[in-house]
């Protein structure tokens, strides 16, 4: 007998195979055959399922990506800039790259979304990255030059905040960078996909957009003083690209400066007679900046400090005189102002820096050695590892901060408080009795950045191993409270700078005599946040001494007496210190000045 099998009815379908709901037609059941797995539900089955939902997820996630193209395109590479106005804007980039990818086929546009995605990506990390300079160094990422800062600005994390900090600020710098990279990828791909869904309409708003940008640029139509169109982001690529042909250029002007040098014939006998049997102290404050004395919210307090310092100086028998420098760097980079006084060349980055100290180059404190006449050393406390340049600045005998004794903490950046290091190169160096002449270059470095907590002055007979310098940071202020208001980072600067000063000052006026000359100046003016603004590069720089007739060899120099210059005092570059200060202690006549580099 046949067995037959009643067929299930076949559901009325559609075109396409689709039932009455818009559904696909199921398969036809047999006997004997198993439900349907259950799984998750399609896309295109939640679409159905929550419709509205679905649209507005669709259209918020465009929305979404259409701002995070904008936002790469017209974020400003400096904070200040950051403003409402600066998004009420109309970017030819982005018309220009919308109508490139209308204009190529389909197989094309996807790959070039892709890689316009990737050079957005990289294209806001590059103006994230230029806040932060413009922040400490009031310039832009060079991007030849200062991809070693990089590595420097980890160590102050960590050095500021600890090994714990270094760690977040490292990971979330990297998420942050890597998560724009592959957002802005996706949201390119995403808005072009789009476009070319929407051809005709795509078509027609670009050449609306291109029209309006045009009549805009034409009209000088602005929004609260800034542009409408803009082509800001090509104008900052130019630039880079300008700067990216200047650092290549600059290897050769460089060569050829420093193959000039007006005391290289020189014999030794006839370097710095001036000097002679003299103990020079070459010290630099970090950060010692012009603000410091003309800004007038610190003005008052420091000119008080510069009074008393002084003070105690002519107390002791010291006269002084000061002036102006002009530093090639601002913010940061003590390095570069160091080598620049030094060497007598302008050392504006790091790739003139490594030039400099690859190079036989005489410097300052190596033709102080090359007389025979002085024992050459360096006080360094910022200095935590092997430092390979200080034979190359001809010094004798260097003390970082494993070899100044020093048993205290820390404070923040800076490992050895400026009174300490003073005493230690008085008890090292030049407390010695039955000593040669010393020449030493010292480095001050309490009032580095972020200038919290500050030690303050302390009984120098206390100072012992340094220890008592652990209770002296507990009255410290908390660097992560103060650098959430810019008043209290520039008052904490102040400080800094005033306790650099007295440490030198009391030092002199304790240890100082006869043979003591004395040159000090600061190294670069401090971050952005405490300069607010100024784009002056100036900085202090004082000669002291007990013999009259050391200042009278700088007579012809017109500086001011005592600590503070006049502000229409002169004011020469950093790399011209070298010359004119060699001249005027050789066996010239007094008071006479080499011409400028």
């Amino acid at each position: 007998m046949s067995l037959f099998i009643r067929p299930r009815r076949l559901p009325d379908t559609t075109e396409g195979g689709a039932d009455r709901d818009g559904d696909p037609a199921a398969p036809e059941e047999t006997v004997g055959s198993a439900p349907p797995a259950a799984g998750p539900p399609s896309r295109s089955g939640l679409r159905h399922r929550w419709p509205r939902a679905a649209r507005g997820v669709t259209a918020g996630t465009t929305v979404l990506a259409g701002a995070l193209v904008l936002f790469a395109l017209l974020v400003p590479n400096r904070v200040e800039r950051l403003d409402v106005g600066a998004f009420v804007r109309l970017p030819a980039e982005g018309i220009l790259l919308a109508a490139l990818l209308l204009a190529l086929p389909s197989g094309r546009r996807r790959i070039a979304a892709a890689v316009s995605g990737v050079l957005l990506g990289l294209l806001t990390v590059l103006k994230l990255v230029d806040m932060g300079f413009y922040q400490v160094l009031a310039r832009p990422f060079d991007l030849v030059l200062d991809w070693i800062l990089l590595d420097d600005a980890t160590d102050f994390v960590r050095e500021s905040f600890g090994r714990g900090g270094q760690v977040l600020a490292v990971a979330g710098v990297i998420v942050l960078f890597a998560g724009l990279l592959v957002l802005m990828t996706l949201a390119t791909v995403r808005l072009t996909g789009l476009m070319a869904r929407h051809r005709p309409a795509a078509v027609r708003t670009v050449l609306v957009l291109g029209v309006v940008w045009i009549t805009c640029v034409t009209v000088g139509v602005r929004v609260a003083g800034v542009p409408v169109a803009t082509r800001g982001t090509a104008e900052m690529l130019g630039n880079r690209v300008e700067q990216v042909r200047a650092g290549l250029r600059d290897a050769r002007v460089f060569e050829k400066e420093a193959a000039l040098d007006a005391f290289a014939k020189t014999p030794p006998d006839r370097l710095l007679t001036g000097l002679r049997g003299k103990d020079v102290l070459f010290a630099f404050i970090e950060s010692y900046g012009r603000v410091a004395i003309d800004d007038p919210a610190m003005a008052g307090p420091f000119d008080a400090a510069l009074k008393d310092g002084a003070r105690r100086l002519e107390g002791a028998g010291f006269a002084s005189r000061s002036g102006w420098l002009k530093s090639p760097v601002t913010g940061a980079g003590s390095w570069l102002a160091h080598s620049t006084f030094l060497s007598g060349l302008w050392i504006k980055n790091q790739q003139r820096y490594r030039s400099l100290t690859t190079s036989d180059r005489m410097t300052l404190t190596k033709y102080f050695r090359e007389t025979g006449d002085w024992r050459t050393v360096g006080i360094v406390p910022g200095v935590r590892r092997a430092w390979p340049e200080g034979e190359f600045f001809g010094l004798d005998h260097i003390y970082d901060s494993e070899h100044l004794g020093y048993h205290g903490p820390y404070f923040s950046w800076t490992p050895v408080p400026d009174q300490f290091s003073l005493e230690a190169f008085e008890r090292l160096e030049h407390g010695r009795k039955d000593r040669e002449p010393i020449m030493a270059e010292i480095i001050l470095a309490s009032s580095h950045n972020p200038w919290s907590p500050v030690a303050h002055m302390i009984d120098w007979d206390d100072l012992g191993d340094g220890s008592v310098f652990h209770e002296v940071k507990k009255e410290g202020t908390d660097p992560k409270e103060v650098w959430k208001d810019p008043e209290k980072v520039r008052t904490e600067y102040r400080r800094a700078i005033e306790y650099s000063l007295s440490s030198l000052t009391e030092w002199v006026e304790r240890y100082g005599d006869e043979d003591t000359v004395l040159v000090f100046l600061g190294d670069h003016q401090p971050v952005p946040t405490v300069t607010a603004g100024s784009t002056s590069r100036d900085v202090p720089v004082t000669i002291v001494a007990k013999d009259p007739k050391v200042l009278d060899r700088v007579a012809g120099w017109n500086w001011t007496d005592g600590l503070k210059p006049a502000p229409d005092a002169p004011r020469w570059g950093m790399d011209e210190f070298r010359d004119r200060f060699m001249t005027a202690y050789g066996p010239r006549n007094a008071g006479s000045v080499a011409p400028a580099p």
